[in-house]
């Protein structure tokens, strides 16, 4: 197989390159040149935000069985490189996000891929808010390549190596300091996520299997607990962590806000919860989604961030995520704050 990454040198994008490179496909990619790619692909250099930034890919003569987008900004770019790209490739796989559904998102009691989509998304808009880009994107990659060669991977929450969000290395960094550490609450309260290697996976069996429409991917309901990850945490650092378990009114009266300040965690009961830890995502399960457990993803990125000295990359486009230690300090000695809020998460993680 012939695979073109649009990216390919972070997150997502690299371990849809490196796990194809393990199944032997020959693998092209276009960055910007900011981030090394892996080593043993074919490199093309293109700046999509800039005028002429797909000049190199249009002057390449080279064919795919498959392109994978990971675009997160204007939908237009998605449209030009589809358009482009149309002809060359037998199938445009677009990563997007759970965020393209309108709020509350569809939950195990909702609709799943068949739930109301957001509004005001458009094929080739400007860069407007995360949820209408992602859909924009998705509206580019059906107009180029039709329904059934467009694969849209609304993805979930996203850990693993090579995150760039910050979400497990911030529960990594912090646990790895030691002391008493603010775990919220309930222990057993259930979360999900993907492994961004089992995400880049099942993308590539989808490519073989010749799938397209929209898929949710995320673990499946269950697949850990908030006590399995952190504990988890506790055992790959070896640190000296004493894990706080702290109930979520205890949290919102100190104004700490889930999701942003304590990753991956939402409080339980209600649309945030539901939307974003009660997926149904029995379509990817019966298209051959396999989760590892929650434990290998853990002792993986801790292997992974010590490898590259402690500090995980950053997007500049997002917000580093973790709380304040003063203020994790005083809700463990038991002083108060204001009630905070309960906001809609914005990027799923890609």
């Amino acid at each position: 197989m012939r695979l073109l990454v649009l990216g390919g040198t972070e997150f997502a994008g690299r371990a849809v390159v490196e796990a194809a490179q393990e199944r032997g496909w020959e693998v092209t990619v276009l960055h910007r040149g900011r981030h090394r790619p892996p080593p043993g692909v074919r490199a093309l250099h293109g700046d999509r935000t800039a005028p002429g930034g797909l000049a190199a890919l249009a002057a390449d003569a080279g064919t795919w069985d498959a392109v994978v987008d990971t675009w997160s900004a204007a939908p237009r770019a998605v449209l030009e490189a589809a358009r482009l790209l149309r002809g060359r490739t037998g199938r445009y796989v677009y990563l997007s996000s759970r965020s393209v559904y309108a709020w509350p998102w569809p939950s195990a009691r909702g609709a799943g891929e068949d739930g109301p989509l957001v509004e005001g998304a458009v094929a080739d808009a400007g860069a407007t808010d995360y949820p209408r880009d992602k859909r924009g994107g998705e509206l580019a990659a059906v107009e180029a390549f039709g329904e059934r060669d467009a694969l849209l991977v609304r993805a979930g929450l996203i850990l693993g190596p090579y995150e760039n969000v910050g979400r497990l290395p911030w529960w990594l960094t912090r646990i790895a300091r030691g002391g008493p550490v603010l775990a919220p609450g309930p222990r057993d309260l259930a979360v999900q996520f993907i492994d961004v290697r089992d995400l880049a996976a099942w993308i590539l069996g989808a490519v073989e299997r010749r799938e397209g429409g929209p898929y949710d991917l995320t673990g499946p309901p269950g697949h850990t607990t908030m006590g399995e990850l952190l504990e988890a945490c506790v055992r790959v650092t070896g640190a000296d962590a004493r894990l706080r378990w702290t109930a979520p009114e205890v949290i919102a009266h100190a104004g700490i806000e889930p999701w942003t300040q304590l990753p991956v965690w939402v409080p339980p009961g209600g649309e945030l919860y539901d939307s974003v830890h009660r997926t149904d995502v029995s379509r990817a399960l019966a298209a051959g989604l396999v989760c590892r457990p929650a434990g290998e993803t853990v002792a993986d990125t801790w292997r992974w961030l010590t490898r590259i000295g402690g500090t995980a990359p950053q997007r500049p486009d997002r917000a580093a995520p973790g709380v304040d230690p003063e203020l994790e300090a005083r809700v463990l000695a038991g002083a108060g704050g204001v009630p905070g809020t309960t906001p809609r998460p914005g990027a799923s993680g890609q």
